[in-house]
């Protein structure tokens, strides 16, 4: 029985598995991790203001070992004011050597996630730890007041899966200062799931909504909405799954490969959030990702919709509700939402309303091509192709204490996938390639006059080759060869001068040859590889790359934080339009 790539990590999770992957120590800080077989990655950390942060710690070395949450009490600092130059969240894992799967992990405070991820697979003398961090300034109105919070990190141990988690999480809030002022941030935040104190939501179909109805206030400015959107269960390989007339054929998941979220304001089509293809740890073939993960594996990213011309209508007194689905998810995706507005601190009451939106009429429905074909002797070989490309045009006005603005969004989201299969009775070869796009625009303008223009581009491309060979002994031979990459364009310009821009590049590629015996248990593995290359550019000099390479699970190759020629290896990273070149995530230039 061949095993197509859909199914092959989780009947080898399931089979188990008992090989010994090397060493469990981490590299001491300042020490390379040259020879190591713990994680290593090339991803910058958060860059940081000067000054001695004031540092909230939310829990400490939690176990996570069963299926309950891990709340704690958050309390505001002291002694560090309530507006700050830059907020970050911190968090330290671990599991102990042994078997256990990729689990997910989530860090929440009233309502609202502050991290989401997942975790590394340990090996049976491998006890891997990692650190994660992310830029949360843009929640800082979440942290003026004290609340309620929990980690969620479902963990299944017993006598076969014996891999316990342990992590700690704290918030570190740099005081602002003549160097570092404070940053310009939403008034408020709301999250969109049902859980007060923080969970994610289930999405099992195209029909499933992640929603809230809000009371706003009535002076709202700007509103963007931070989604995440994760596969699960039976669509954590959606990416290489195909359309259900095809399944059977091509011994695929059905269900098609086609995922994108989908924005609402009461009812109405209001944005689009495209799904990034993570890969998890055990993901495809498990040996891959030891020591390096996939992209963002570990560390989730948001994406950002401007949700701006609707401020107007969400000023307008009324209960709104903000809505997500993912549009072809098949069981399921686990989700979350915050939405993050600015209020005019000037006019109590903002009025306005949309005027067009294109994007109500374009549903999501995707072209599906096919060449596969099946001769006399069941040999199956041809590509299956899913296309979708949109261009929309969002346009509303809000009448601020400056003024009539009107906002416009810009965008075009594209989606192509080829499945490319050659199937025998001893052979089973599927080539996934795919590749999301985003170009997009957000203007602001009064009048005529355009005050800002924010521009941001997106690609997400992903190679999976998989080419699985019955052997004469019995044994199965399967050859997986993964690339990924996350590429991201940003540009500001003010009043028709361009202001800023900047690039980010984060590309993953490895290999790995697995050998299973025919009750698919791993025989062995061979030939493992990886490189990550992360590379970030600014048009201000500021400059970052890094890079790992690895070869039989252990880091070969390792540079990082090297500044650029003419550099000033600072880090920007603007991730919202909202007219200003020191806002979004609030990392200024030091």
């Amino acid at each position: 029985m061949l095993l197509p790539m859909g199914c092959i990590s989780r009947c080898l999770a399931v089979a188990g598995f008992s090989m010994v992957l090397g060493g469990v120590a981490q590299a001491a800080p300042d020490s390379s991790p040259i020879g190591s077989a713990n994680v290593t990655v090339a991803d910058p950390t958060v860059p940081r203001p000067p000054g001695q942060p004031c540092v909230v710690q939310l829990y400490t070395d939690d176990t996570f070992n069963d299926f309950s949450t891990r709340p704690y009490s958050y309390t505001p600092p002291t002694g560090c004011g309530t507006r700050w130059s830059k907020v970050v969240l911190e968090a330290d894992f671990s599991v102990t050597a042994g078997v256990q799967f990729d689990r997910t992990a989530s860090i929440w405070l009233g309502g609202v996630n502050l991290y989401f991820g997942t975790t590394q697979e340990p090996g049976s003398s491998l006890a891997p730890n990692w650190h994660v961090e992310r830029d949360l300034t843009d929640y800082s109105a979440l942290f003026r007041n004290a609340g309620q919070g929990q980690a969620v990190l479902y963990n299944l141990v017993d006598s076969t899966y014996t891999g316990v988690i342990h992590g700690s999480a704290r918030l570190l809030f740099y005081p602002a200062s003549i160097v570092a002022p404070a940053a310009r941030t939403p008034d408020a935040i709301y999250p969109l799931g049902s859980d007060p104190v923080g969970n994610t939501v289930t999405l099992n179909n195209s029909s499933s909504q992640m929603a809230a109805t809000l009371s706003l206030p009535t002076n709202v400015e700007h509103a963007y909405l931070d989604v995440f959107t994760q596969s699960q269960s039976n669509d954590e390989f959606w990416y290489t799954c195909v359309p259900d007339q095809y399944a059977a054929e091509v011994q695929e998941c059905g269900g098609g490969n086609f995922r994108e979220a989908e924005v609402s304001i009461d009812g109405t089509p209001a944005g689009v959030a495209p799904v990034y293809p993570w890969i998890y740890t055990g993901g495809i073939d498990l040996f891959i990702w030891k020591p390096t993960p996939g992209v963002q594996t570990l560390n989730f990213m948001p994406y950002r919709v401007d949700l701006t011309p609707f401020a107007g209508l969400l000023s307008n007194g009324s209960p709104h509700t903000v809505a997500v689905n993912v549009q072809g998810a098949n069981s399921y995706f686990s989700a979350t939402a915050a939405l993050l507005v600015y209020q005019d601190p000037h006019k109590k009451q903002v009025t306005g309303a949309v005027v067009s939106n294109t994007l109500a009429n374009q549903p999501p429905t995707p072209t599906i091509g096919s060449t596969v074909t099946q001769d006399s002797s069941g040999n199956v070989t041809g590509a299956i192709t899913t296309d979708l490309s949109r261009h929309f045009v969002i346009q509303g006005y809000a009448d601020t204490s400056h003024g009539r603005v009107i906002t416009t969004v810009d965008q075009t989201v594209a989606f192509a996938d080829t499945q490319t299969f050659n199937i025998t009775a001893t052979d089973y070869h599927q080539i996934s390639d795919q590749l999301t796009t985003v170009q997009g625009v957000s203007r602001s303008q009064t009048g005529r006059f355009v005050r800002d223009e924010f521009k941001a581009s997106f690609n997400y491309p992903l190679h999976v080759d998989y080419n699985q060979t019955a052997e004469s002994n019995g044994d199965y031979s399967i050859l997986t060869a993964i690339s990924q990459g996350y590429d991201q364009h940003n540009g500001l310009s003010l009043g028709g001068f361009p202001l800023y821009s900047a690039d980010v590049h984060n590309q993953v590629t490895g290999s790995d040859t697995l050998v299973l015996d025919s009750g698919f248990h791993i025989v062995s593995h061979s030939g493992q590889q990886a490189t990550q290359n992360f590379a970030f550019s600014d048009s201000l000099g500021g400059c970052y790359s890094g890079s790992v390479s690895s070869a039989n699970n252990v880091v070969t190759a390792y540079s990082t934080g090297q500044s650029c020629p003419g550099g000033n290896n600072r880090v920007f990273w603007f991730t919202h339009p909202d007219g200003s070149p020191y806002q979004g995530s609030g990392l200024l230039p030091w």
